[in-house]
């Protein structure tokens, strides 16, 4: 099976990994597409509604399964709920 390649505006769900938690939004909207991987995965810029910087993010990083069924269903990017990704109450620094 051949890799899916995606286009700038594709919207794709990501899996949820240490920066995504499997319950929170994991939309985002495809702003670029960069050379391949060393492994020759493609590669995207991604981009959140509720943020305000790019990822980079490679083919494998997508949920392919939840991407196909926004994509059947039609559904838009949410608009941002206001509530950022980063919670500086919850950074613990060790001393």
């Amino acid at each position: 099976m051949s890799p899916n390649i995606y286009a700038v505006n594709d919207l794709v769900v990501l899996k949820a990994g240490l920066t995504r938690t499997a319950t929170g939004d994991r939309t985002c909207r495809i702003v670029g597409l960069l050379p391949a991987a060393d492994r020759g995965e493609h590669q995207y810029r991604v981009r959140f509604d509720n943020e305000n910087f790019e990822r980079r993010i490679v083919a494998s990083d997508i949920d392919l399964s939840a991407t196909a069924t926004s994509a059947a269903k039609g559904e838009t990017a949410p608009t941002g709920s206001g509530e950022p990704w980063l919670k500086p109450s919850r950074i613990r620094i060790g001393k």
